[in-house]
């Protein structure tokens, strides 16, 4: 991290992470799962309890159960190892980017698809694009979400409430229509991504274009 021009700081266990997340604010989280005294999840909740910051989970448990419970606890983005430097070091801009664009705008551009989540406005090229209320409720979850994956069940207690937990035919459905509005080719999704057996992630454009 360091060679490639960040400030790092290291934490050997959980408790240790815990105070070091809430007495030096950093503005990225890589956490390990296995740590010597408290689970990596366990960790995670307790940071999302009172902090947004990007947390990267990187980790050796490659089982969809623990992808999951990892995103739905808060992760925006988990790697596995072994992982590429490259790779990581590309998901770690993409989540700072991402916070920062939210910061600073309202209107979100994807390939030619633009949100404008203060007009609450949906437009494909030139187009106004019609969606019912639950279509954008959605849209606008990826939007604030970009490039984060994002769980089925998280998607349904954001949207629908958590009485639909396990209904993920629900996002289904609704993912199926809204690609048939943005999407150039629905069959073949560039926007709205499907993260396989866990569920979606909203595309950002690389860095540079």
């Amino acid at each position: 991290m360091e060679s490639n021009g960040f400030i790092s700081r290291a934490a050997g266990t959980g408790k240790e992470g815990v105070i070091k997340a809430a007495s030096e604010r950093p503005a990225l989280i890589i956490l390990d799962l296995g740590l010597p005294d408290i689970d990596g999840v366990d960790v995670l909740k307790k940071i999302r309890e009172w902090s947004e910051v990007p947390v990267l989970v990187l980790s050796v448990r490659d089982s969809e159960s623990d992808i999951v419970a990892c995103l739905d606890a808060g992760a925006d983005d988990y790697l596995t190892k072994p992982f590429r430097t490259g790779e990581l070091l590309a998901r770690v801009r993409n989540a700072l980017r991402h916070r920062v664009s939210l910061q600073e705008e309202t209107v979100f551009k994807v390939r030619d698809v633009q949100v404008d989540l203060s007009a609450r406005t949906v437009k494909k090229g030139s187009e106004i694009v019609k969606l019912t209320a639950t279509e954008y409720a959605l849209l606008a979850l990826f939007v604030r979400n970009a490039g984060r994956v994002l769980t089925h069940n998280y998607i349904l207690a954001q949207v629908w409430g958590p009485t639909f937990a396990g209904e993920s035919q629900y996002t289904r459905v609704y993912v199926g229509q809204l690609r048939k509005k943005i999407e150039a080719d629905p069959s073949n999704p560039k926007i709205i991504l499907t993260e396989s057996g866990i569920g979606y992630r909203l595309y950002i454009e690389p860095e540079g274009g």
